[in-house]
């Protein structure tokens, strides 16, 4: 049947009623998951099942999450593995604390930012073995299991041997990615021939295998951490890279170790919201919220042209200085403390034109100190929740592939500075400025939501979209994640990457807001184009701190699955 345009455009505005969903939600895709005993939201069901399986055999929620990431690094290749770094937050029921973990790597300590400027680059180039760093995700399971695991490691790694050896049918969206990846990653050596059949990627439902991974989990788990880092794997490593023009050594991965770190927060109309410091650009979701608190965005409604121009307009200060301050703490100038506080935010947004979209905008001026990706989270019975991230940050990573291992190498070190004196400016043995952030919120002092949201520069912005769904417009969780995103696009990158933010940058609104709104915000200035998302990848536990029962949501935009039991 064909139907007029004024018919199609009604038809387009549907899901803004939806009064045909049985759950009362308007943009709620399907229903809360509940459990009593524990809960996993992973980007992958059979991730999911394995994490559940986990826990139910007596596990912590962090041996189900590390078993569910090891399981996403055979399965969703596309976003993560061991080749990758490992952000996390655990919420710890005994010592009724939140604990942070940054689990990245740092760069070779035999390149310099001398040999980048002797070749001729601005910049590190995306793939191939330059912008390889140290991968910390097999050093953040073992400190993480050392700390609140219950199972060995042998039994948290089985499953995803299991899969590795027999095979498992490839996800849609999972299979879409791939095939993306394979043009631009297979002229790097080993890729090809561990990581397409007979050239090409696996498509959907086709059974994968990675008897490779398999081998080299094993050794991990006989051997822990170390059978990684030192030993034949780490002389393997070293080999390849001398042979294929890379800086990756031995004693990179054997000097390697990830730190516990205290997690940071801001109060956002009375719940707790909390990020990891630098490296990472958590804190971004946290200025974010701060510059938003200022407004009414409950009375004005989700999808309003305030709720819009406010949030971007606060994303836009927030990400300039993000592209200026953030970094290795052990280079940063500016405090974080000073960053995330209420009267910087006051300052900063008085900043902000009500009726006009900001072209250019600067950094603030905080005090000063002296001196693709993918998230799961899962809850056990006693009430441990954890927050989990991990990346090989342009999706597959840098097509780097030592035969043998099953694994590629991230491609993180592309997010250096090659120019002298920014913070985060190219050094030996420095940490990058980092993408991927888990968050958690608490109120009143219990854990209440464990979330994340995948997505490059995405991520903060996606944040502070759940924060606000959630706590101003009274969203449930699955509808917090659903719900239509805005993505801004064109502030300045940390790695130096996009000129400084002077024509307003670029705006992008999924399907679902209302057309109103989006013709008031190109009258005010905004620059509005084609959303070519989907934006992030959403997970979410929240739980009841009477009942004890967790809810579990999982991203629409993804081939993912939340359950409990």
């Amino acid at each position: 049947m064909r139907f007029p345009l004024g018919a199609t455009l009604a038809l387009c505005t549907l899901p803004l009623m939806a009064a045909d969903r049985l759950v009362d939600r308007s943009f709620a895709t399907r229903s809360e998951v509940h459990a009593s005993h524990g809960m996993a939201a992973t980007s992958q069901p059979l991730a999911t099942q394995i994490a559940l399986d986990i826990l139910k055999a007596g596990g912590s929620a962090v041996d189900a999450a590390i078993a569910a990431n090891a399981a996403l690094g055979l399965m969703e290749p596309t976003g993560n593995g061991i080749g990758g770094d490992l952000f996390a937050i655990v919420w710890d029921p005994k010592t009724r604390k939140l604990h942070g973990y940054n689990g990245s790597g740092r760069s070779p300590r035999a390149l310099t930012l001398a040999w980048f400027q002797q070749q001729g680059l601005t910049e590190i180039p995306s793939w191939g073995p330059l912008p390889v760093t140290v991968p910390g995700a097999v050093d953040g399971w073992s400190a993480l299991h050392r700390r609140f695991g219950r199972l060995g490691m042998k039994a948290l790694l089985a499953p995803t041997i299991r899969y590795a050896r027999e095979g498992h049918p490839v996800a849609p969206i999972i299979a879409h990615y791939w095939e993306r990846a394979v043009p631009r990653l297979r002229q790097y050596p080993g890729f090809v021939e561990q990581f397409t059949i007979a050239g090409r990627a696996p498509r959907s439902g086709e059974i994968w295998k990675n008897p490779n991974l398999a081998d080299t989990l094993e050794a991990i788990a006989d051997g822990g951490r170390d059978a990684f880092y030192e030993g034949t794997i780490a002389e393997r490593i070293d080999t390849y890279f001398r042979e294929h023009g890379g800086f990756l050594r031995k004693e990179d991965l054997a000097a390697h170790r990830g730190e516990w770190v205290q997690p940071v927060s801001t109060n956002y109309r009375g719940v707790d919201v909390w990020e990891l410091p630098p490296n990472g650009q958590g804190i971004a979701a946290l200025q974010i919220l701060n510059l938003l608190e200022g407004y009414d965005l409950a009375k004005y409604g989700f999808g309003s042209i305030e709720h819009l121009h406010l949030f971007i307009e606060a994303k836009k200060l927030a990400f300039e200085d993000r592209a200026r301050f953030y970094a290795d703490p052990a280079y940063m100038q500016a405090s974080v403390a000073e960053l995330i506080s209420k009267p910087y935010a006051d300052k900063r947004r008085a900043l902000i034109d009500r009726d006009r979209a900001a072209q250019t905008v600067e950094a603030g001026h905080p005090a000063l100190q002296q001196g693709d990706t993918i998230y799961l989270t899962t809850a056990d019975r006693d009430g441990m929740m954890v927050s989990l991230i991990q990346s090989n940050f342009r999706g597959m990573g840098s097509g780097m592939a030592p035969p043998g291992l099953g694994f590629i190498f991230q491609d993180r070190g592309e997010q250096f500075v090659l120019k002298a004196g920014h913070p985060n400016s190219y050094a030996p043995g420095k940490r990058p400025f980092h993408t991927i952030i888990p968050a958690f919120i608490t109120r009143n002092g219990e854990p209440w939501i464990s979330f994340g949201l995948m997505g490059g520069a995405m991520q903060p912005q996606g944040h502070a979209q759940i924060v606000i769904n959630l706590v101003d417009f009274g969203m449930g969780l699955q509808e917090a994640g659903d719900a239509p995103r805005i993505h801004h696009d064109g502030s300045t990158d940390p790695a130096g990457q996009a000129l400084p933010m002077n024509d307003g940058g670029v705006v992008n609104l999924e399907t679902g807001f209302p057309y109103e709104t989006i013709r008031a915000l190109m009258r005010k200035g905004h620059r509005i184009e084609y959303a070519d998302g989907p934006y992030g990848g959403y997970q979410a536990i929240r739980r009841d701190p009477q009942s004890g029962v967790y809810t579990g949501a999982s991203e629409s935009r993804k081939d993912g699955q939340a359950a409990g039991y």
